[in-house]
């Protein structure tokens, strides 16, 4: 099969021949139809998190389900499938409290990656997924079925960037209906963090970001005010628009130092401030702890939403089908697998909300 083959941080991807295995017991292997490019993408292929290579990256990823290993009762061949990075056991410490994402079993594909060169060189399976081509295998949990008559390209959104984003707000935050809500950073997550605001009820919903357009989108995902920080101070606009006190729930869903420092001045006293968007390795924020401490708010970190696949997807997808969550509206653009270093470059330079690789 073809793959996107990452050999050297910060260089453009390589497109080339690449051996993958048969699902072993409790995998599947999926005929992928369509991968979105994703931030933390970039920020691997980068070197900011460091790992090993040769990899394969790609994560947010849907397709049709070719074959099923040994002990899979929950998928057969011809499902349609999102695929996504959550590989969880069910049965540890973490997934017995419904933390899936947090998983602390070591599965076989951790310990040994079903890719490799035709020379039998391995090749690291990146974020678990390894989306940038044409065939994945994974962990059963890593997948869920979904509608036939649901575009597949859509589909795929709804694997990292709409769970990531939605999710804070409705699973990590429970954020009630009618607080208020800033979200900073208005790309592919932070507008699924507008969406997930408005699905609740929250009000006011006050997107922050820098991009025009980006601004414009998140009124159209449901963003009731935005504000530019280049030209507005913008605790006072907050301040403004929540009675003086500031926001109930604030959602940093790009990965930047000034976004996380800024973000605490936009809380309430009693508020809280959840980190989604993931720096790079050694990036450190700075807080007055002071100030966090008597004015009793709280940090918290937000990793993939907090999402329960099993359940979370059916009700994405039935918002999706009812009209209140937008998948289509997030593609910028579609390219082959030949094209996935314009399409990155695309990411880097901020012009898309989100690219997909279809196949």
């Amino acid at each position: 099969m073809k793959a996107a083959v990452c050999r050297e941080f910060g260089e453009p991807l390589v497109i080339e021949e690449v051996e993958i295995a048969e699902p072993s017991a409790g995998e599947i292997k999926v005929k992928l139809a369509a991968c979105a490019i994703c931030h933390s993408d970039i920020t691997y292929m980068s070197g900011g998190w460091g790992g090993t290579l040769p990899a394969v990256y790609g994560h947010e990823a849907s397709g049709i389900v070719e074959s099923v290993g040994d002990g899979v009762v929950d998928f057969a061949p011809d499902d349609h499938v999102i695929v996504t990075l959550i590989r969880s056991c069910g049965t540890c410490f973490y997934c017995a409290q419904g933390d899936f994402n947090m998983c602390e079993t070591t599965f076989s594909l951790d310990e040994k990656s079903c890719l490799s060169s035709p020379d039998g060189q391995p090749i690291v399976q990146g974020l678990r997924t390894a989306g940038f081509a044409e065939f994945v295998v994974v962990d059963q949990s890593q997948a869920a079925v979904i509608p036939k008559e649901l575009p597949l390209d859509s589909a795929s959104l709804l694997s990292c960037g709409v769970i990531t984003g939605l999710g804070a707000v409705t699973n990590s935050a429970k954020v009630p209906a009618g607080s208020s809500v800033v979200v900073t950073g208005t790309g592919g997550v932070g507008l699924n963090s507008v969406q997930g605001a408005k699905l609740v009820g929250a009000d006011p919903i006050i997107a922050i970001d820098l991009a025009a357009e980006k601004r414009d989108a998140a009124k159209s995902f449901g963003a009731t005010h935005t504000i530019d920080p280049a030209t507005e101070d913008a605790a006072e606009a907050v301040r403004a628009l929540t009675g003086g006190r500031g926001a109930d729930y604030v959602f940093i869903t790009v990965g930047s130092k000034s976004a996380i420092e800024q973000g605490v001045g936009l809380m309430r006293k009693a508020g809280s401030l959840y980190i989604v968007g993931m720096p790079p390795s050694g990036v450190m924020a700075e807080i007055e702890a002071v100030e966090l401490a008597d004015a009793a708010q709280q940090i918290i970190g937000s990793k993939m939403g907090s999402t329960h696949l099993k359940e979370d997807i059916p009700s994405l997808v039935t918002h999706y089908q009812e009209g209140r969550l937008k998948l289509d509206e997030l593609i910028s653009g579609r390219y082959p697998l030949d094209q996935i270093n314009e399409a990155v470059e695309s990411v880097r330079r901020n012009e898309a909300l989100r690219n997909v690789i279809v196949f």
